[in-house]
């Protein structure tokens, strides 16, 4: 049997004391270290996410978004979302082309002959027989210059009571010197239609004419004619878009004044209606005051105030912007390196039945199918971009009848197309001049393009339009 001394096993205890507390410490860095860890993965997946969200965001176009094509990179894929269809580019067989052609009474004729003969040198000028002739027609612009009218206001003395009566005159000649409502035309259709500053508008009308032009008198003359289509066109315009079946609606923030405001476009196939409100929703609508009476269906882009504030409308959402929605998840899903997409399958069903409307059924099933597959299987990425897919299928889940409404009538169009390209002019009008300095004239603004993009529904020119205007006959369209 070994004995210790007690020095040994004092020292033994010793040895497993300091072990035992090393142990300890052992113990708490590693579980220091284990949070640290826990901490930094924690903080990985989170970077990973917001990696993988920048990453989405850096590739979002106009392709897959509601980002307009000028915010597109020089790498961006192509915009359209249709498929090819195998015919080659340019005019179809069948189209006529649009050319200049000769005319049978040209406004003047201006007669060549040969000086000399071209083999013995005999005078031609005036001596030899023409033996046939070779037409040339040049269409050219006539030097441009004002021409002035000046209208004598006779006063008369009636022989029979001695009253002195004096002419009115023409409604366009109030003032002793004034510009015409030709000028009057063309310097709306510079500002309103071509979207010039009024500046450059009165220096381009100031070399045309050869007249002096401010740019008070191009803001005046504009004002005027805006003020009068305001008057005469805007509440035929209204009634019309009130009673049609389907309506167009869409908004986009505008700069007046330095401050953000909203241009709401309410349009159809045949009139279209731009205003200004500082709001963008109910309380804008209301005041512009047609969509509380209207009652037949909107075509918009699922907007929450268009449903939750005109219940007595019907809604088609629009299918251009889920078809965005859609590639949007499909080009982070193929970006993951994923097989299967629940959004591509989607995008496919919108696509043939908007190809053939009596596919309906089976563009149904297959959108049912792909969200409830996707529910099921698709991982969660987590994030806003989970966030917005699993939105976008519950909206779809949800809104399925008002994204294939359009398969049940053939008057309602798939796309809000209509309502994007009157506000796709203001927006060039906001890209040129950087916005409207007044409301006033973000006002006369609107009424005009209003004015002139439904004239142009009709096949009226815009300034057959506005000449129209300027002479206080203002073009209408028919009423129903």
């Amino acid at each position: 049997m070994t004995v210790f001394s007690a020095e040994f096993v004092h020292e033994l205890l010793a040895r497993v004391d300091a072990l035992t507390k090393e142990v300890a410490s052992l113990r708490a860095e590693l579980a220091d270290a284990k949070a640290a860890l826990m901490a930094s993965e924690a903080r990985v997946a989170e970077l990973e996410a917001e990696n993988r969200e920048l990453k989405a965001a850096a590739r979002l176009s106009s392709r897959n978004s509601s980002l307009p094509p000028s915010k597109d990179g020089p790498g961006a894929p192509p915009r359209s979302q249709r498929r090819p269809s195998g015919r080659k580019p340019g005019g179809q067989v069948g189209h006529e082309g649009v050319t200049l052609a000769m005319v049978d009474e040209p406004d003047h004729v201006q007669e060549h002959r040969p000086s000399s003969c071209a083999a013995c040198e005999h005078p031609l000028a005036s001596d030899g027989t023409v033996v046939g002739v070779q037409r040339r027609q040049v269409f050219d612009l006539p030097e441009v210059t004002v021409r002035v009218t000046e209208h004598r206001l006779a006063s008369v003395v009636c022989p029979g009571c001695q009253n002195v009566t004096k002419a009115s005159g023409p409604q366009h000649a109030s003032r002793q010197v004034q510009y015409g409502p030709g000028v009057a035309a063309i310097a709306s259709y510079l500002v309103a239609y071509q979207h010039m500053p009024y500046q450059r508008a009165a220096h381009l009308l100031s070399d045309l004419l050869g007249t002096p032009m401010s740019t008070g008198t191009v803001v005046a003359l504009h004002e005027g004619l805006a003020q009068h289509v305001a008057e005469t066109f805007e509440p035929v315009a209204a009634d019309l878009i009130a009673a049609a079946p389907v309506a167009h609606v869409d908004e986009t923030g505008f700069k007046i004044g330095g401050a953000l405001q909203w241009v709401h476009s309410i349009s159809t196939p045949t009139t279209t209606w731009l205003a200004r409100h500082a709001r963008r929703g109910k309380d804008a609508t209301d005041h512009i005051g047609i969509l509380p009476r209207f009652t037949g269906v909107l075509v918009h882009d699922a907007w929450a105030p268009y449903d939750k504030h005109h219940t007595t409308a019907g809604h088609q959402l629009c299918c251009a912007h889920l078809l965005r929605e859609l590639q949007a998840v499909t080009d982070n899903h193929n970006h993951q390196g994923g097989a299967w997409c629940w959004a591509e399958q989607v995008a496919h069903a919108i696509r043939t039945a908007i190809t053939d409307r009596s596919q309906e059924p089976e563009a149904r099933h297959l959108i049912t199918a792909a969200i409830h597959t996707a529910e099921r299987l698709d991982p969660d990425l987590g994030g806003r971009l989970g966030k917005k897919s699993a939105a976008l299928r519950k909206r779809l889940t949800a809104r399925i009848d008002d994204y294939l409404r359009f398969t049940t009538d053939p008057t309602i169009p798939a796309t809000n197309n209509e309502a994007e390209q009157q506000i796709r002019m203001v927006k060039i009008k906001a890209k040129i001049t950087g916005g409207m300095r007044t409301e006033t004239g973000a006002n006369h603004f609107l009424t005009l393009r209003s004015y002139l993009a439904t004239a142009r529904k009709h096949t009226i020119q815009p300034l057959d339009a506005l000449r129209a205007a300027a002479h206080g006959n203002t073009w209408l369209p028919a009423t129903p």
